[in-house]
């Protein structure tokens, strides 16, 4: 296999929002498995290459295929080796990774005790042995749902809910950094007037920029008239509103008929539903938001 690679130029920062990977999640992966391979420039920080980062890529190729950290890790550097290993036989005794199901019972044992450190360190562990779009469709969401279902039932509590979901919002704004950026086409996502749920539409965002796009996002809450100024101004390729109740956006067809002539729309949540997808000619997104945003197609 061809390891030729660039000079390394790439922080770790940036390397870990090309790649949805937190630092932290990059440094235990260079340091248990030797995965990366950087070098000092001459202010003493690590620079990494090309190299590097197609090997964190093909690493979490083979995490969605099943494989834990440990044996991904050996398939990789096996291919840079030309050995050709087996990703599935082990070099040595290993330690069996955690389920995912597993995971996510300590993720919200961890958050229903307000317990910051553990919960923060279950997360790194989930992107560590499994992709970013496994970790967010598979443990995030579910989390995410079943929370809302416990709030509304009324056993979690307020502060456990604003707690969980502040937490997580910083973790989804690290991978939102710098989802501006790039030369692809332009996605403006928002949530209209009223809707403060907005987590499930940052996933969307991320995961969306992650197959080339740019996020230009306005977040909870944001007057029809302004997503149209801002849609005027920036003339994204598709504008997606995201709503949690269909009341929040029956009130505003004729605004939204309006925004749709202006640019490609979509609705988005359980508030968007197919009557009003087809009365304001919208696109109706009724997939999970991880899955909707990889199949958004880009424009001709």
């Amino acid at each position: 296999m061809d390891t030729s690679e660039g000079p390394p130029v790439l922080r770790i920062g940036e390397l870990s929002r090309r790649l949805g990977v937190s630092d932290h999640v990059l440094r235990a992966w260079e340091s248990r498995y030797g995965l990366l391979q950087p070098v000092r420039s001459a202010g003493g920080f690590r620079l990494y290459s090309e190299a590097d980062e197609s090997r964190v890529r093909r690493m979490q190729a083979y995490l969605g295929e099943g494989l834990s950290a440990a044996e991904a890790a050996r398939a990789v550097l096996g291919e840079d080796d030309g050995v050709g290993v087996d990703p599935g036989r082990a070099a040595g005794p290993q330690r069996a990774a955690p389920a995912a199901s597993e995971l996510s019972g300590d993720l919200r044992q961890a958050l229903d005790a307000f317990d910051e450190p553990a919960a923060q360190a279950v997360l790194d562990r989930l992107v560590s042995d499994l992709t970013l779009t496994a970790v967010l469709r598979d443990v995030v969401l579910p989390y995410l749902t079943e929370l809302g279902e416990r709030w509304q039932r009324g056993t979690a509590s307020v502060a456990q809910e604003h707690f969980a979901s502040n937490l997580i919002r910083g973790r989804l704004a690290g991978l939102a950094r710098g989802w501006g950026n790039g030369h692809g086409p332009r996605a403006v996502l928002a949530c209209p007037p009223g809707e403060l749920h907005d987590l499930a539409l940052m996933i969307f965002g991320i995961v969306l920029n992650r197959t080339g796009w740019r996020i230009d996002y306005l977040g909870t809450s944001t007057p029809v008239e302004e997503l149209t100024r801002t849609v005027d101004a920036r003339r994204p390729d598709l504008v997606v509103l995201a709503a949690t109740r269909p009341e929040t956006l029956e009130p505003l067809r004729p605004e939204l008929a309006a925004l749709a002539r202006r640019a490609p729309l979509a609705l988005a949540g359980a508030g968007a539903t197919p009557q009003m997808a087809r009365a304001v000619r919208a696109r109706l997104m009724m997939g999970d938001p991880v899955t909707e945003a990889e199949n958004v197609e880009w424009p001709r």
